[in-house]
């Protein structure tokens, strides 16, 4: 049996992190803390696929809450985001009032300004309001050439048909 590899630089510490430790639950999305750490594969490019299949919001209008399955694919540069704290975030919008269009660009366009990605996509996949789903779809650039990415297998919506 093989020894684990050991990576040639030092795994981040989590000083000044939310990783590792209690944290409290944040209120609202500008409350919530986006961490990001340093890219040990900063000279290759590749994709990060985060998933979040139960987010929740709620509409700005009515109250109700609303439920949508994201998917966020990043090609990193010189940050990682760090996925506790994508959690914390996310889990932020639920007491947050706002449309599918606002929630989505707003996630896709706070993850981008944090860590500086070379090219970032967000799928927002959202179960039907009134009868009528939304898709929203927001990215930063375009992708660096050479790039695979994997369709976001969300398949659309189609009720009981």
């Amino acid at each position: 049996m093989s020894k684990p590899r050991k990576s040639s630089k030092p795994a981040p510490k989590s000083e000044g992190l939310q990783l590792g430790r209690a944290v409290k639950w944040p209120e609202t999305p500008e409350q919530a803390k986006l961490d990001r750490v340093p890219n040990p594969q900063r000279d290759t490019d590749y994709v990060v696929r985060f998933t979040a299949p139960e987010f929740t919001s709620l509409c700005p209008v009515t109250g109700q809450p609303d439920f949508a399955h994201l998917v966020i694919d990043y090609v990193p540069g010189q940050w990682l985001l760090e996925s506790k704290s994508l959690k914390l975030y996310v889990a932020s919008f639920r007491n947050h009032g706002a449309f599918h269009e606002d929630c989505t660009v707003m996630i896709g366009k706070r993850i981008a300004s944090e860590i500086k990605p070379k090219w970032l996509r967000i799928g927002g996949y959202w179960y039907p309001r009134g009868g009528i789903p939304i898709d929203v779809f927001w990215q930063t650039g375009q992708l660096p050439k050479g790039m695979w990415v994997p369709e976001q297998g969300v398949a659309p919506y189609r009720g009981r048909g």
